[in-house]
């Protein structure tokens, strides 16, 4: 089905390449740290991108980059405006991506939980009487 999701997308995906090239060769603020654009939602009206970033880093750099990108979004619409022939160029909101945090947060806590089940096992099978105590 060919609807208005899949050219939401395709907006989206344009933006997110137009974007990521606008932030590391056209914005010139250095606290725009070294960062990945992950993806981009569209409202369904297509007036909102709701643009989202990692960076590397702390953060007091997370800080920094945020307000930075605040700065620059009225400069990333207007190139959008400019870029992608458009009637009307979306309004740009960043967004620091926590999924990835999120992610690795759940990946250590699996981790860690398997390690202690291994231990629990190991020290459960070193205390259990074998078979020739019982007898």
């Amino acid at each position: 089905m060919q609807g208005s999701g899949s050219r939401a997308e395709r907006i989206a995906d344009s933006i997110k390449d137009q974007v990521s090239q606008l932030l590391s060769f056209e914005v010139k603020d250095p606290a725009v740290g070294l960062l990945t654009v992950t993806h981009v939602k569209m409202t369904s009206d297509m007036g909102l991108a709701h643009v989202y970033y990692t960076i590397v880093g702390d953060e007091v750099e997370r800080r920094k980059t945020e307000r930075a990108l605040d700065r620059a979004a009225p400069f990333v619409r207007r190139r959008l405006a400019e870029d992608m022939n458009m009637r009307r160029a979306p309004d740009v909101k960043f967004h620091y991506d926590e999924n990835l945090e999120r992610q690795e947060r759940v990946e250590t806590l699996l981790r860690q939980i398997a390690s202690e089940r291994a231990e629990r096992e190991a020290s459960e099978k070193a205390e259990a009487p074998s078979d020739d105590d019982t007898r």
